[in-house]
């Protein structure tokens, strides 16, 4: 899993079956300091309650559409969870 933040969204008029009724939102990889980190990508918002500005967790891969209960999704990316709160502690500076 890794950690996005909601840049935008995707409006296709022609997409696979598997896809229709789905929201497809681009979003942008951060890493712990939530400074980019990497390219955006499209993902598949899989709980329906996404939107620009939120701070996202997401699976890649096979993992990105297991919440949908549909077979062979085609996605690379699946939103699973909205960030409320988000918290990291270095751990090297404590040592």
């Amino acid at each position: 899993m890794f950690v996005a933040k909601v840049i935008g969204n995707m409006v296709c008029t022609h997409k696979n079956e598997n896809l229709i009724g789905l929201k497809l939102l681009i979003v942008q990889p951060v890493d712990q300091q939530l400074k980019d980190k990497g390219k955006p990508l499209v993902a598949i918002d899989t709980i329906g309650q996404s939107g620009e500005g939120d701070l996202v967790y997401l699976a890649k891969s096979r993992e990105s559409s297991l919440p949908l209960n549909k077979e062979l999704v085609p996605s690379d990316a699946g939103i699973l969870g909205i960030i409320d709160y988000y918290n990291v502690t270095n751990r090297m500076e404590e040592i």
